[in-house]
């Protein structure tokens, strides 16, 4: 254990944080951080915002092959009313998105996620209700900042409340509830594909999980780092002390006073200063401004390889090339993006995120190359454009499918999960806000990519697009090499060092290796004083 002189201890550690160094004393505090199942539970219930950000963006791939005349009285849905449809969620995401870190600094991780559920439920009522065009477009966009509230705040909320050793595996499993609802959205487009007006029960069903989160969030604590922002440190020992289960009362209390010293400047900082003096600070500001590029960075990455094209458009896509069922066609698609993501939650803090990033990236260009390869083929007696009611052959279709799980499983490895552990690389007082423009960013380029995807395809044929998609993701890959540093291991404080000078690449690998030293170093002390204890007198 550290030297009895505490008040030495904590003095020294905020020196090396403010300084720039892995501290001995925080890290021998750190311990195991052995995971108690009031952790899981806490983010079981909080992922529930990640299962809604699934199920609303995954459902309305089959709603929009099923809505038929129902909102155009006797016409079918046109290529522009589609792309409104599924543009206006992207539109709502990106402006809950861009408020949503901001308004949980000044009033609270729980109370963002209750608002996005009351929101959730608000727009599953619209969309069920709905007899026209618009009035469907009004219903997605409430879902849009519903989703963009959930999905910049539930990896936060989650990060603040995890240990570090699995800090990074309790994020991915918000996103592996996001892939759930998109196979539940799926499962249940299946389900209501051949029932009259079952387009309705597809967008109507996310209002009971929206419900079940909101009773439940009445009983889940408040992040510890807002609490110490508030100065309510008995508020903070109570959170501990159910995180830290199995700590000593003298270690919960070592515990609770690293976490306040290490967030003392970050609380000085937001203690005097303006929201837009914070806003210089993210920009002006070396370590945040590398920070900001490389989470918008990867969340434009994720967008712009255009997976999300195929959550909305893959039951359309699919049609067109000749299969018979559609929707259970992508719900191979679905499947496969919900099993890779288990490959992701059972590594990410293992192998690190960087290195999974670079794995899984030429996966991702080979399955889009490949799918552009086998629509140019397709396409060849129908001049290279998908054309209605024409009888493609079967084996290139097969291999289009082939392409897009290949594609998938490496996106579901990697970068559908990497860029959601955004929050671990600002520090608290620029926290909210950093956050908020990355998920800005994701939407931006979300709604970029999917207002964009079926014109894409009609001028310059399938084959181009995807391959652009392809030569996209490359140039994401090239992002990852120079500029995405490893941070499995770190602290949520330590991981704000790496930036002092440059991305930080090299400078991670040094903390880390540090910090390994130290637990070695600990845990050989300890394993002596044990033995010592044993041996008779």
């Amino acid at each position: 254990m550290p030297s009895s002189d505490e008040n030495i201890d904590l003095g020294d550690m905020i020196a090396d944080f403010r300084g720039g160094e892995i501290n001995e004393f925080a890290v021998i505090i750190e311990g195991e951080e052995k995971t108690t199942w009031f952790v899981w539970i806490l983010v079981a219930c909080a992922s529930i915002s990640g299962l809604l950000f699934g199920y609303d963006t995954g459902v309305i791939s089959g709603a929009l092959v099923t809505i038929g005349e129902d909102l155009t009285h006797g016409k079918e849905l046109t290529d522009g009313q589609k792309e409104f449809i599924t543009s206006a969620t992207t539109l709502g995401a990106l402006l809950g998105g861009l408020v949503a870190g901001v308004i949980s600094d000044w009033s609270g991780r729980k109370l963002v996620l209750a608002i996005a559920d009351i929101i959730f439920i608000a727009g599953a009522i619209v969309q069920s209700v709905c007899h026209d065009v618009w009035t469907m477009i009004g219903g997605r966009f409430l879902i849009g900042v519903g989703v963009g509230l959930a999905s910049c705040i539930a990896p936060l909320y989650i990060q603040e409340l995890s240990p570090t050793r699995l800090r990074g595996r309790l994020v991915v499993l918000n996103v592996v509830m996001i892939t759930l609802g998109q196979v539940i959205a799926y499962g249940i487009d299946a389900g209501f594909a051949n029932v009259n007006g079952g387009w309705r029960w597809m967008v109507g069903l996310s209002c009971i999980p929206a419900g079940i989160q909101f009773i439940l969030l009445y009983f889940l604590p408040e992040s510890p780092r807002i609490l110490l922002r508030r100065g309510n440190i008995e508020s903070v020992r109570r959170i501990m002390s159910r995180i830290y289960a199995a700590a000593t009362p003298r270690e919960l209390e070592m515990k609770v006073k690293v976490l306040e010293a290490s967030v003392q400047q970050s609380i000085e900082i937001s203690n005097t200063t303006t929201f837009l003096q914070r806003v210089k600070l993210l920009l002006s500001k070396g370590v945040n401004r590398r920070a900001l590029i490389i989470g918008c960075g990867m969340q434009a990455f994720q967008q712009l390889c255009g997976f999300n094209t195929l959550m909305y458009y893959s039951a359309t896509l699919f049609q067109e090339i000749g299969f018979n069922q559609p929707t259970a066609v992508s719900l191979i698609v679905s499947g496969t993006n919900f099993i890779f993501t288990l490959v992701a939650l059972k590594w990410i803090d293992q192998i690190g995120r960087r290195k999974i990033m670079l794995w899984s990236a030429p996966g991702m260009i080979f399955g889009l190359t490949l799918a552009s390869i086998a629509f140019h083929y397709m396409t060849t007696k129908t001049g290279g454009y998908l054309v209605e009611n024409t009888v493609y052959p079967a084996s290139w279709a097969d291999i289009v499918l082939f392409s897009m799980i290949i594609f998938v499983a490496s996106y579901a490895t990697g970068i559908g999960n990497v860029p959601w552990q955004q929050g671990e690389f600002f520090s608290l007082e620029v926290r909210g806000l950093g956050t908020s423009i990355s998920t800005a960013m994701n939407w931006a380029a979300n709604l970029l990519i999917n207002s964009t995807y079926l014109s894409l395809m009609a001028k310059i044929t399938p084959a181009g697009a995807f391959g652009f998609y392809a030569g996209l993701c490359l140039l994401g890959w090239v992002f990852v090499i120079f500029c995405y540093p490893e941070t499995a291991g770190l602290s949520l404080e330590e991981v704000m060092m790496i930036f002092r000078s440059g991305f930080g690449i090299q400078e991670s690998q040094r903390l880390r290796a540090e910090k390994q030293q130290i637990k070695a170093r600990a845990k050989g002390m300890s394993d002596i004083e044990q033995r010592e204890k044993k041996e008779p007198i």
